[in-house]
Protein backbone atom coordinates (compact mmCIF):
# COMPACT_ATOMS: atom_id res chain seq x y z
CA UNK A 1 0.00 0.00 0.00
CA UNK A 2 1.27 3.41 -0.88
CA UNK A 3 0.74 6.49 0.78
CA UNK A 4 -2.75 8.28 0.74
CA UNK A 5 -3.63 11.39 -0.97
CA UNK A 6 -4.57 14.16 0.90
CA UNK A 7 -7.09 16.17 -0.83
CA UNK A 8 -8.25 20.13 -0.65
CA UNK A 9 -10.93 22.09 -1.31
CA UNK A 10 -10.86 23.51 -4.55
CA UNK A 11 -10.38 22.53 -8.16
CA UNK A 12 -9.05 20.01 -10.91
CA UNK A 13 -8.94 18.62 -14.08
CA UNK A 14 -10.53 15.11 -14.72
CA UNK A 15 -8.94 12.63 -17.12
CA UNK A 16 -10.44 9.29 -17.95
CA UNK A 17 -8.24 6.61 -18.93
CA UNK A 18 -8.39 4.48 -22.61
CA UNK A 19 -11.64 3.12 -22.52
CA UNK A 20 -9.97 -0.28 -24.19
CA UNK A 21 -8.42 -0.87 -20.83
CA UNK A 22 -11.45 -1.39 -18.81
CA UNK A 23 -12.83 -4.49 -21.19
CA UNK A 24 -14.61 -1.88 -23.94
CA UNK A 25 -15.06 -2.86 -27.05
CA UNK A 26 -12.85 -0.83 -29.85
CA UNK A 27 -15.74 1.06 -30.99
CA UNK A 28 -16.36 2.07 -27.05
CA UNK A 29 -12.96 2.83 -26.67
CA UNK A 30 -12.97 4.98 -29.57
CA UNK A 31 -15.89 6.77 -28.85
CA UNK A 32 -14.72 8.00 -25.42
CA UNK A 33 -11.26 8.83 -27.03
CA UNK A 34 -13.33 10.95 -29.36
CA UNK A 35 -15.50 12.77 -26.84
CA UNK A 36 -12.67 13.82 -24.46
CA UNK A 37 -10.00 14.33 -26.97
CA UNK A 38 -10.70 18.17 -27.32
CA UNK A 39 -11.43 19.05 -24.29
CA UNK A 40 -10.50 19.14 -20.39
CA UNK A 41 -13.00 18.70 -17.97
CA UNK A 42 -13.19 20.66 -14.85
CA UNK A 43 -13.92 18.78 -11.55
CA UNK A 44 -14.56 20.69 -8.14
CA UNK A 45 -13.40 18.89 -5.08
CA UNK A 46 -15.44 18.89 -1.68
CA UNK A 47 -13.19 17.66 0.46
CA UNK A 48 -14.26 19.06 4.05
CA UNK A 49 -17.61 18.81 5.89
CA UNK A 50 -19.22 22.17 4.54
CA UNK A 51 -18.86 21.87 0.65
CA UNK A 52 -19.29 18.31 0.93
CA UNK A 53 -22.71 19.00 2.40
CA UNK A 54 -23.76 21.29 -0.02
CA UNK A 55 -22.54 19.24 -2.97
CA UNK A 56 -25.23 20.38 -6.16
CA UNK A 57 -28.16 21.74 -3.68
CA UNK A 58 -29.29 25.12 -4.97
CA UNK A 59 -27.56 24.88 -8.49
CA UNK A 60 -30.02 24.81 -11.70
CA UNK A 61 -26.79 22.82 -13.31
CA UNK A 62 -22.96 21.97 -13.18
CA UNK A 63 -20.30 22.38 -15.77
CA UNK A 64 -17.98 19.24 -15.59
CA UNK A 65 -18.30 17.12 -12.25
CA UNK A 66 -17.95 17.28 -8.40
CA UNK A 67 -15.56 14.99 -6.62
CA UNK A 68 -17.23 14.24 -2.95
CA UNK A 69 -14.10 12.73 -0.64
CA UNK A 70 -14.45 10.66 1.69
CA UNK A 71 -18.15 9.25 0.43
CA UNK A 72 -19.45 6.75 -0.40
CA UNK A 73 -23.37 7.53 -0.69
CA UNK A 74 -25.22 10.29 -1.75
CA UNK A 75 -28.98 12.03 -1.38
CA UNK A 76 -30.50 14.00 -4.49
CA UNK A 77 -33.14 15.74 -1.72
CA UNK A 78 -33.63 19.58 -2.84
CA UNK A 79 -32.14 18.81 -6.10
CA UNK A 80 -33.28 20.82 -8.75
CA UNK A 81 -31.77 18.24 -11.95
CA UNK A 82 -30.99 14.61 -12.44
CA UNK A 83 -27.30 13.43 -12.40
CA UNK A 84 -25.21 10.76 -12.86
CA UNK A 85 -23.14 9.37 -9.94
CA UNK A 86 -19.86 7.35 -10.05
CA UNK A 87 -18.60 5.47 -7.22
CA UNK A 88 -14.62 5.37 -7.11
CA UNK A 89 -12.64 3.49 -5.05
CA UNK A 90 -9.25 4.67 -3.25
CA UNK A 91 -7.22 4.56 -6.70
CA UNK A 92 -10.03 6.32 -8.63
CA UNK A 93 -11.42 3.23 -10.14
CA UNK A 94 -15.18 3.09 -11.13
CA UNK A 95 -17.28 0.73 -8.94
CA UNK A 96 -20.61 1.32 -10.31
CA UNK A 97 -22.46 4.62 -11.84
CA UNK A 98 -26.07 5.18 -11.70
CA UNK A 99 -28.52 8.12 -12.26
CA UNK A 100 -30.23 9.67 -9.78
CA UNK A 101 -33.67 11.95 -10.24
CA UNK A 102 -34.23 14.09 -8.10
CA UNK A 103 -35.32 13.15 -3.98
CA UNK A 104 -33.76 10.07 -4.07
CA UNK A 105 -31.41 8.59 -1.19
CA UNK A 106 -28.58 5.90 -2.99
CA UNK A 107 -27.40 2.56 -1.18
CA UNK A 108 -24.03 3.09 0.12
CA UNK A 109 -21.23 1.26 -2.05
CA UNK A 110 -18.54 -0.62 0.76
CA UNK A 111 -15.53 -0.20 -1.61
CA UNK A 112 -16.25 3.36 -2.31
CA UNK A 113 -13.98 5.77 -1.02
CA UNK A 114 -15.40 8.93 -3.58
CA UNK A 115 -18.25 10.13 -5.44
CA UNK A 116 -18.20 12.68 -9.13
CA UNK A 117 -21.38 13.71 -9.32
CA UNK A 118 -22.36 15.43 -13.26
CA UNK A 119 -25.35 16.06 -14.91
CA UNK A 120 -27.57 13.00 -16.14
CA UNK A 121 -25.92 12.09 -19.36
CA UNK A 122 -22.61 13.52 -18.62
CA UNK A 123 -20.53 10.09 -17.61
CA UNK A 124 -21.97 8.01 -20.56
CA UNK A 125 -20.56 10.75 -23.15
CA UNK A 126 -17.24 10.99 -21.25
CA UNK A 127 -16.70 7.03 -21.25
CA UNK A 128 -17.16 6.38 -17.65
CA UNK A 129 -18.17 3.11 -16.71
CA UNK A 130 -17.15 0.52 -14.25
CA UNK A 131 -13.56 -0.26 -14.55
CA UNK A 132 -12.46 2.72 -15.93
CA UNK A 133 -9.66 4.50 -14.07
CA UNK A 134 -9.83 8.09 -13.52
CA UNK A 135 -6.74 10.25 -13.16
CA UNK A 136 -7.80 13.76 -11.23
CA UNK A 137 -4.95 16.44 -10.93
CA UNK A 138 -5.50 19.61 -9.18
CA UNK A 139 -5.08 22.83 -10.37
CA UNK A 140 -3.33 25.77 -8.39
Amino acid sequence: MGRRRQWNNGTGTLRIADASQAGASPTDASLADASLADESLTVEIAATYGPRRRGLLGRDRIEGAILLTPCNSVHTFRMRFTIDVAYLDRELRVIDVHTMKPGRLSRPRLRARHVLEAEAGAMAGWGVRPGVQLTIAATT
